[in-house]
């Protein structure tokens, strides 16, 4: 018997640097409302959904770098968006910046949780694949400078129980890395919730730049196909602060196909009725990991091709 998990991708256009938390959030909840009115159980945020990019900016104030932190989930703020998704009996996968202070020293990390339809968290994942730079770069319009506001996720690819099957989640550059589909699709994972925010600036080279929104499909589509899994891709986009984003949001299936996808660089909502089970074939033929896969023999490969391997 299929299961069906009617879900929804919420897209957000630009973000000012001035814009309160308050009218960020009115809008998730808007678009929350929306979703549910096309029959949504599920809505899916971008990361830093309530903030500016604001890793483009060297920002040496450590009090104007902590406005931008979410030291509580939910806090005063936020609390509006648990109450009404519990009111309208639907869950939502949402990303911001997370500080927390362990024995006195402050960790910052790019986070995501998800959160059921009784607006109880139920999951946590935090950034494991930092892009860009922990010092500014010299003739950069904007800075990319994750590395510097955030430390690696320390929760690993875990998985989560929800909404009908098996949740996974991934933030931003971790669609790029094909271990990131992999660990949560020896999980079992049925859907992978990824939220991102993506300039087109970031390699500095021009012609790699213009592939920006190909190379972010692709490498979405392939691990949706290579892991028999749902994933959805959920971006902040349009011109903020000057600098341009990548939007295109997506609903792919376990084939690889895109089911739905934004046509503007706004607040937009795309849904999508999604088979859970849709990737059972895949899992049992094609995917079907204890059968065909074979990590005892992959040191064989590199020995065998004189591939070289990172010291451990």
């Amino acid at each position: 018997m299929s299961r069906f998990l009617i879900t929804a991708a919420a897209q957000m256009g630009p973000i000012s640097r001035s814009e309160t938390r308050k009218h960020t959030v009115r809008r998730l909840i808007e678009m929350m409302r929306e979703a549910r009115g096309r029959g949504a159980e599920l809505v899916v945020f971008t990361e830093l959904a309530l903030t500016t990019f604001f890793p483009r900016w060297m920002i040496e104030d450590e009090a104007e770098l902590d406005s931008f932190y979410e030291s509580a989930m939910p806090s005063a703020d936020t609390q509006p968006l648990f109450d009404e998704a519990r009111r309208l009996g639907m869950g939502f996968n949402l990303g911001y910046a997370e500080l927390v202070v362990e024995n006195g020293v402050k960790r910052r990390f790019n986070t995501s949780i998800l959160v059921n339809s009784k607006g109880e968290i139920i999951g946590k994942y935090r950034k494991v694949h930092l892009p860009g730079h922990d010092e500014p770069q010299p003739g950069r319009a904007f800075q990319h400078l994750e590395k510097r506001y955030f430390e690696p996720g320390d929760l690993g690819f875990g998985v989560f129980r929800g909404f009908g099957g098996v949740m996974g989640m991934a933030i931003c550059n971790d669609r790029r890395w094909p271990e990131t589909y992999r660990v949560m699709g020896l999980q079992g994972v049925d859907m992978v919730m990824l939220g991102y925010n993506t300039p087109f600036d970031h390699t500095g080279d021009e012609a790699v730049n213009s592939l920006t929104l190909f190379h972010n499909h692709l490498s979405m589509q392939a691990g949706a196909y290579q892991n028999a899994t749902w994933v959805v891709g959920c971006a902040k986009c349009g011109t903020e602060e000057g600098s341009r984003m990548g939007g295109q949001s997506v609903i792919i299936a376990p084939s690889g196909e895109i089911v739905a996808q934004a046509v503007t660089v706004q607040d937009e909502v795309i849904t999508a009725k999604c088979d859970l089970d849709m990737g059972r074939i895949y899992k049992e033929t094609i995917f079907n990991f204890a059968r065909h896969r074979r990590p005892e023999h992959y040191g064989l490969i590199v020995e065998r091709t004189g591939a070289i391997l990172p010291p451990e």
